[in-house]
């Protein structure tokens, strides 16, 4: 896995000097050191030879604060303990964002300095194939064991200056100022000066002749897109999920007035398109809880029960709490039903800010067992979410070819229960934001030979803003990050989302 220490994310070691050449990590004496002794020659009264002794009643003089950090160095080290948390801690990149509220390294950052600590890491885990095979172009032998953060460091100052355009003086300056910082990797500051002057001159060259659908997506992954999808839709799957997504929202109510007031598109779909970029609790109608941010594919599968208002539904798998709120805005009367504590209580503050209610329930949907029935259960099952790679380009470092089956075993256990909590005649709408057949197509198929009492209502376009090329042969809804493509990439694409939607048929 490309995530793993001992794979792309780092080459490998180099020595700490070599015989006859200076350490690295000391400073080489300056004009200002020519015929100065290492030591000051001691008086007699113990100061130095010269000056005058203190008096005893002479106070000590107070150290001379810390020079302020250069410009721009306090964003940059905030994304390198980003990309390392990911990269060698297998830790969720928004998990690490919302840690950094809580550590006094990071808390009084300014917001501008935090979008871009984001931005360059989110950069460094998209590109990550080919920034890897360029900077080792120019690593004369492995970088060793003890490094600190010297790769995620380099990795970091290659994208500024192959991927965002940094000038190379600004990026390269600041990354030795930032190496000088990590007691373990001071000593290559001279390594990062040299290795990062080769990427600002030639590297370019080498980046663009790099194939980033088959250097920055891993092996494992578009094998499997191809063996699924063809080696052609492989291709474009894999450079859309590449790319940056759009800011989609859903509307609690005037989709059409609140586009207009924010300057953004209504899709097809009734999502509200804008351009990403900018702080969203500052957008018009965030406070008053006028709209959520909702990928435009994630928003279908709960318009997939039809009409809700006044229903009895069980949202399972809740969290973050988009499908729980388009349920709760449409006047449906929500279980909404999450393992995890804290993100139930991130949920809660959602549907809060957005003047909605639902009964919220801390409960394994394994076994969960409310003694009761629904008119309609929604199940938004754990997956490995390839289809987001786009919006979290950590999962390309934190996903492994295993975690498909666990999944599948994990979600085939959840619609197991979820069909249990379906009244006849109710809807179960199952889905997961993964592009692979094992977790959508195949999880359906194996469940409905194992419920004779359920049975597929297929999805018409017309229910998906007219878009057909959402709809699988069988009725099923198979949206990809190559969908809804413009000519504007920044306004491009949907994440990858698999739906179906059953009816109980039976009589218990």
């Amino acid at each position: 896995m490309n995530g793993n220490d001992g794979g792309r994310d780092r080459p490998g070691r180099r020595p700490h000097s070599r015989p006859g050449t200076t350490d690295p990590g000391r400073r080489e004496a300056g004009p200002r050191d020519k015929g100065r002794p290492d030591k000051p020659r001691r008086g007699p009264e113990g100061g130095a030879a010269g000056t005058r002794p203190l008096s005893r009643r002479a106070q000590p003089a107070v150290a001379a604060p810390h020079p302020p950090p250069p410009p721009g160095l306090p964003a940059r080290q905030l994304a390198v303990s980003l990309i390392a948390g990911v990269l060698r801690r297998h830790r969720a990149l928004d998990d690490l964002l919302a840690e950094t509220a809580g550590d006094a390294r990071w808390r009084d950052l300014p917001a501008r300095d935090r979008a871009l600590a984001r931005l360059l890491a989110g950069t460094v885990l998209r590109t990550h194939g080919r920034l890897s095979t360029v900077i080792g172009t120019f690593l004369a032998k492995p970088l060793p064991d003890k490094q600190g953060n010297l790769w995620p460091l380099l990795l970091s100052a290659a994208a500024q200056l192959l991927v965002l355009g940094t000038p190379p003086h600004a990026a390269i300056s600041l990354a030795v100022d930032q190496v000088r910082t990590d007691s373990e990797a001071r000593r290559f500051d001279k390594l990062v000066n040299a290795v990062l002057r080769r990427v600002a001159h030639d590297g370019p060259a080498l980046f663009a002749d790099l194939d980033s659908a088959t250097h920055d997506i891993p092996p494992w992954l578009f094998a499997r897109w191809s063996a699924a999808h063809g080696a052609e839709a492989a291709r474009h799957i894999a450079l859309a999920s590449l790319a940056e997504a759009p800011l989609d929202l859903t509307a609690k109510a005037d989709a059409a007035g609140w586009a207009a007031r924010l300057g953004g598109e209504l899709l097809a779909t009734g999502s509200i398109r804008l351009a990403a970029g900018g702080r969203i609790d500052e957008m018009p109608g965030f406070a008053e809880g006028a709209w959520w941010v909702q990928d435009a594919a994630a928003a279908l599968p709960a318009r997939l029960l039809g009409d809700v208002a006044g229903r009895e539904i069980a949202d399972l798998c809740a969290a973050p709490g988009g499908k729980t709120a388009e349920l709760a805005a449409a006047g449906a009367k929500v279980t909404a039903v999450e393992l995890s504590a804290d993100r139930l209580a991130r949920l809660a503050d959602n549907l809060a800010r957005l003047g909605l209610t639902a009964d919220l329930v801390t409960a394994d949907a394994t076994d969960w067992d409310p003694g009761r029935t629904f008119d309609a259960v929604l199940l938004d099952a754990p997956c490995t979410a390839t289809g987001t790679i786009r919006r979290h380009p950590d999962i390309l470092h934190l996903k492994r070819e295993a975690d498909i089956a666990a999944l599948a075993a994990i979600q085939a256990r959840i619609l197991a229960n979820a069909a249990r909590l379906v009244r006849p005649g109710g809807r179960l709408v199952y889905c997961v934001c993964s592009l692979q057949p094992e977790e959508g197509r195949e999880q359906i198929a194996g469940f409905l030979a194992a419920h004779p009492d359920f049975q597929r209502l297929p999805i018409a376009a017309s229910e998906v803003g007219g878009m057909a090329e959402l709809i699988e042969a069988n009725g099923d809804l198979r949206t990809l990050p190559s969908h809804m493509q413009r000519a504007e990439p920044a306004l491009s694409g949907l994440d990858g989302f698999y739906a179906a939607r059953l009816v109980r048929t039976g009589s218990t």
